[in-house]
């Protein structure tokens, strides 16, 4: 049962936080993703190994089916001889010409090994279709991961410049203060020191922009324009069911590496069977037709030509490889249990990610309405402390402190609910049911 859709009310706080200014001419999700799909090198790649993979039937199929080939030859001759002394002393020369044609055909009766490798064929292409889904899924993953980084990278610069403003005029009201005497010199002091703060994190803030359109770009190949934010409507809701074992056991059976593993697995069972087949006799029907014709020969000076046919079973029995076929079933056998472990680690890796994944979206739903209220208390507290230096019980060292709790909460607010929309596309991918509908219910919910 697939988790229902996370995405469908978000609270006016977290769109002060998170929606901002934007052209209706931004760039979409799904837009990023579409040209991801054609630009993104890794997909591309990924493509590539699927369309080659599905050659792995027919070359197999090919050593169960006839096999035909047609061989000619056509000589020109030139014989001379040359005998000194005796009776038969002389010279003696003819030129001719000959050709031939040979047909061959055979067709395999038994050859277990082949039949095993077209079963091994069948099961490359069964698991390339799942090695082309975990290379989707990651995309969606990548995708995500990356264009959000950019909207939350773009809100820390907004909230940054917001607080550089507030601070500078905070700073410009302390000088004034300290000119007319109502303040002493330490309000300035540490508005300024306030000041200082924010330009240096300004900075950081805008090379962490920066990075994280670079980080965009290496996925779609080319520096991304204004993206669109989320709108309103948004509230995280928790998983659909929300019963932990649920979500575990369906990772066991249909996350996608672990699929992968599990045909690993059973290719390599094949693949010990292929290897003993080097100790098993094969069989085929061979035939061949053969034809020579010629318009003189070194012996007859007459044109003469022949036919050849045969038809016939052909059996081979290994007797003695120098221990080499003994040697590729021991290989085998270590590979299968190789691949047995990969398999086990596999699904212990699902687990977890399932786990951490299942716990991860409940905690950051939590977190998301936990920071909301921190957000509000935040401001109150802010607005509480600067009635205070007002009235002249509260030191402007303590607006400037409460303001940044402020722009924290905010912060801390936008970063929650980038955890809560990733961690759903995590959980997802977890249990192998992440799909490109996910990012358009997403999409639907962004404005321009």
């Amino acid at each position: 049962m697939p988790v229902s859709r996370p995405w469908t009310v978000v609270s006016p706080l977290l769109v002060v936080a998170l929606v901002g200014s934007a052209s209706a001419r931004g760039e979409d999700l799904m837009q990023i993703y579409r040209e991801a799909q054609q630009n993104d090198p890794t997909l591309a790649a990924a493509q590539s190994t699927w369309v080659a993979t599905q050659e792995k039937v027919p070359q197999a199929r090919a050593g169960l089916l006839p096999n035909v080939s047609v061989t000619g030859a056509a000589n020109y001759n030139a014989y001379d001889l040359h005998v000194n002394g005796g009776e038969l002393a002389g010279s003696f020369s003819r030129d001719f010409r000959f050709g031939q044609l040979t047909v061959s055909a055979s067709q395999p009766l038994f050859r277990y090994a082949n039949r095993i490798q077209y079963d091994q064929a069948k099961q490359q292409v069964e698991q390339s279709d799942f090695s082309l889904v975990a290379a989707q899924q990651d995309l969606i993953l990548r995708v995500a991961n990356a264009y959000f980084a950019v909207l939350l990278a773009e809100f820390s610069v907004d909230l940054v410049v917001s607080q550089k403003a507030a601070v500078a005029e905070n700073l410009a009201q302390a000088k004034r203060n300290f000119e007319v005497g109502v303040a002493t010199i330490t309000d300035t002091n540490d508005a300024q020191a306030k000041y200082d703060a924010i330009i240096a994190q300004e900075i950081q803030a805008r090379n962490d922009l920066d990075n994280k359109r670079v980080a965009l770009r290496a996925i779609i190949g080319r520096m991304p324009r204004e993206l669109k934010k989320l709108g309103p409507g948004f509230e995280p809701i928790l998983p659909s069911p929300n019963n932990l074992d649920f979500w575990i056991d369906k990772s066991q059976i249909e996350n996608v590496n672990v699929r992968i593993a599990q045909y690993n697995y059973e290719i390599a069972a094949l693949n010990v069977e292929t290897q003993k087949a080097g100790h098993y006799p094969t069989l085929d029907l061979v035939g061949s037709y053969n034809t020579q014709a010629s318009n003189q020969s070194i012996n007859y000076g007459v044109p003469s030509n022949s036919q050849l046919g045969v038809v016939g079973v052909q059996l081979t029995i290994p007797i003695y490889t120098g221990g080499f076929v003994s040697s590729k079933v021991r290989e085998a056998i270590a590979l299968q249990d190789q691949a047995r472990s990969n398999l086990e680690a596999t699904k212990r890796t699902a687990l977890f990610n399932a786990q951490t994944g299942f716990t991860g979206v409940n905690s950051a739903a939590a977190s998301v309405k936990a920071n909301e209220q921190a957000v509000k208390s935040a401001q109150v507290a802010y607005d509480s402390t600067k009635t205070g230096l007002e009235v002249g019980v509260r030191t402007n060292l303590d607006v400037l402190n409460t303001q940044q709790n402020v722009y924290q909460a905010r912060q801390t607010l936008a970063q929650s609910y980038f955890n809560y929309l990733i961690g759903i596309l995590q959980l997802k991918a977890a249990v192998g049911t992440l799909t490109d509908e996910d990012l358009e219910d997403i999409n639907r919910r962004l404005r321009g």
